[in-house]
């Protein structure tokens, strides 16, 4: 088995407010509600994705498998429900872009083997002259931490990279998938 692809080239979904401005605090509960929590099967998962985030209840529909995800600050914050996780992966999205993260939920993102990254400053730099249009393709080099326009020439946004731990549950599978290599 090869390693994951690092570059991860797909469409920028900025989750706005209705005056455009990038949502802060989007919980656990907005992005899967808790009516859905018996809902085992992860393939089953991604149709409720931002179900109770008012202006995204068509998310789930509209989003293709390869997309990235852009939000503001905390994102999932609340529970520690891993269904806030694994209905992205469900969906096929890549990755999530965002300014910071609540703790369980990076913690199960990570643990899941999912590409989370943090641009310092991003509600501000999408707030004021956005460098990423809404479903514009976009490059993001999780192993670089650089973010690239739709040409791929022209680094637009710069993230902090994934930890050496983080790529190695991305590519193991995630956590509880992960074999780390044993050296004599």
């Amino acid at each position: 088995m090869g390693l994951k692809p690092t570059m991860l080239k797909g469409r920028a979904w900025l989750i706005t407010d209705d005056k455009g401005k990038l949502i802060d605090d989007i919980d656990t509960d907005m992005i899967f509600h808790n009516a859905h929590l018996a809902i085992t099967d992860i393939k089953e998962m991604g149709q409720h994705a931002f179900g109770n985030l008012k202006g995204w209840e068509r998310f789930s529909k509209e989003a293709e498998s390869g997309d990235l995800l852009i939000a503001g600050r905390n994102f999932g914050s609340g529970s520690s429900r891993q269904q806030a996780v694994d209905c992205f992966v469900s969906l096929g999205i890549q990755a999530l872009i965002c300014e910071s993260y609540g703790a369980i939920y990076k913690r199960n993102a990570i643990n899941s083997g999912f590409p989370i990254v943090e641009v310092h400053n991003l509600v501000e730099i999408i707030n004021e002259k956005p460098p990423i249009r809404h479903l514009q393709v976009i490059t993001l080099d999780i192993d670089k931490g650089n973010i690239y326009s739709t040409d791929g020439n022209q680094i637009i946004l710069k993230s902090q990279p994934l930890y050496q731990v983080q790529l190695d549950l991305y590519h193991g599978g995630g956590l509880l998938n992960f074999k780390p290599e044993v050296k004599a």
